[in-house]
């Protein structure tokens, strides 16, 4: 294997396991966001936990991570595959990172960020929507589940007409499994209507 690509695949997972959630937690209200609510470090769970400012800060950074890892690689080995990998690495990253103990996120947030680095109008689309189904049901796991799906057929379908590369495609396909085996517990509450929705309250 190339080396770069070694190097790529391990600055990835360490850029992707930054656990923003838990550091702008302790930093702005000394709180450990493992503690609450789903004890994820993801926005959302930030959200919940300490308040919209604080939340929009973690999804930026999380974003920004997923973002760099590409953007990175780029620098040091200009190929899809390089690319497609430190994304991936980036989302294995926040949801096991190794600073603390494997526990991290859900992965949403940052696999976004990695898909705009890759396709930005495909993660728009994407995050269009989330945004839709969220506003819709008020369910911020079938909105990001339903925006990480959406990924990978909007991705074959311009894969299939020879506008992205295949690459792109195995990144959308891996990250939405990642990102469904994360909400394996909200899949379980949605089934039996426990689920909370934003805002508070359930079914």
């Amino acid at each position: 294997m190339d080396p770069r690509l070694v190097a790529v695949i391990f600055l990835g997972y360490l850029i992707g396991a930054i656990p923003f959630g838990l550091v702008v937690g302790k930093l702005t209200r000394g709180v450990d966001v493992r503690e609450y609510g789903s004890g994820k470090m993801g926005a959302t769970n930030v959200l919940r936990t300490l308040g919209a400012r604080v939340g929009v800060l973690v999804f930026a950074a999380d974003l920004a991570k997923g973002a760099a890892a590409v953007l990175l690689s780029r620098a040091i080995l200009d190929t899809h595959a390089a690319a497609v990998a430190a994304a991936i690495t980036a989302i294995v990253g926040h949801n096991w990172p190794v600073y603390v103990r494997f526990w991290g996120g859900r992965g949403v947030t940052t696999a976004l960020g990695g898909l705009s680095a890759l396709a930005p109008l495909v993660a728009a689309g994407c995050l269009g929507i989330g945004v839709v189904i969220i506003a819709w049901s008020r369910y911020v796991s079938l909105g990001s589940m339903a925006g990480a799906l959406s990924g990978g057929i909007i991705m074959a379908s311009l894969v299939a007409l020879d506008r992205q590369p295949v690459e792109f495609l195995i990144y959308a396909l891996i990250a939405s499994c990642l990102i469904i085996f994360q909400h394996r517990d909200n899949i379980a509450r949605l089934r039996s209507g426990t689920e909370r929705r934003l805002g508070g309250g359930r079914e």
